[in-house]
């Protein structure tokens, strides 16, 4: 009985090692990715294109599927949960940075997001 007790402290604690708590960082310094803007990436943009856009999400329209907007246009953006900032709400007057890659086929074009960013 006593050595039973004395057991379930231990696993309590290694019990609070296996909680998972949301950590992020991202990488602020010099990138090579360029700035593009939502009209030169649908009038000149290539398939798997890296690039980086600033405006805002506009709305969300269903799953993983937004409009983003900048002063140029709108596009589709595809932004897994995964990629949103933890811990942080934003609404449609929220400036973004938006770091990923243009996804084209015949069908349809958008913007698959790998990075978001709020700017102030």
């Amino acid at each position: 009985m006593q050595s039973s007790l004395s057991v379930i402290p231990l696993v309590l604690a290694a019990s609070l090692f296996l909680i998972v708590i949301p950590a992020h960082a991202e990488y602020v310094g010099p990138s090579t990715i360029p700035q593009a803007t939502v009209q030169e990436l649908t009038k000149k943009g290539r398939d798997d294109q890296y690039a980086v856009l600033r405006g805002h999400l506009v709305s969300h329209d269903g799953g993983e599927n937004y409009t983003f907007e900048d002063a140029s246009g709108r596009m589709a953006v595809e932004i897994s949960p995964k990629r949103m900032p933890v811990g942080r709400q934003f609404d449609a007057q929220q400036k973004l940075e938006l770091t990923g890659k243009l996804d084209r086929d015949f069908r349809k074009t958008e913007f698959e997001v790998k990075q978001v960013r709020l700017l102030d």
